[in-house]
């Protein structure tokens, strides 16, 4: 949830912030949340499960101008799938991070997925995200922003990358790896 909601400050995203009751146990949002993003507009829902339902929602999303909206929910089947279904029939283009929300089994969450990705959600990893938006590790947010990103939030990535970089430096590198860089 933490990587998916700093994929925003990565990128200069528009973020929303929002949870179907401030209190009990749908609330509050993780204060680390709160703290990449003091200025972003929190919707405190009055109990609407589906964030669509709320007109203060919709005019924060509507307001924002975009017409894709990359989301997660803390429940795959319902945060989730709810409100990508309805922005799906408003028209945006919906990107669902599969890593950044959960279910209980595996067969909900395959049946929520299918229902998803029936309406035209893209279901989509984290580095497929941060990939896709980046596009080019030139870019003027490219590998020197990424990495770093990566390195937090995906150690896996920063591990290879740190590998790679050592092998370069040492010259480590084996027969047959130097083809592949």
């Amino acid at each position: 949830m933490l990587a998916h909601a700093a994929i925003g400050k990565l990128f200069n995203i528009p973020t929303i912030l929002t949870t179907s009751a401030q209190q009990g146990p749908n609330g509050p949002l993780p204060k680390e949340i709160f703290e990449m993003y003091p200025d972003a507009p929190l919707i405190k829902r009055q109990g609407e499960v589906d964030a669509w339902d709320n007109a203060d929602f919709r005019a924060a999303v509507r307001a924002t101008n975009k017409t894709q909206v990359i989301m997660a929910g803390i429940v795959t089947d319902v945060c989730t799938t709810f409100l990508a279904l309805s922005l799906r029939a408003e028209g945006y283009s919906v990107w669902a991070n599969v890593e950044a929300s959960g279910t209980t089994t595996a067969l909900i969450r395959d049946v929520s997925n299918s229902r998803m990705q029936a309406a035209g959600v893209q279901l989509v990893s984290l580095f497929s995200i941060v990939c896709d938006l980046m596009r080019d590790w030139r870019a003027k947010i490219g590998s020197e922003q990424v990495l770093p990103w990566l390195d937090q939030y995906y150690p896996v990535y920063g591990d290879l990358a740190r590998a790679h970089a050592g092998a370069v430096e040492n010259g480590t590198i084996i027969p047959g790896e130097a083809g592949l860089i």
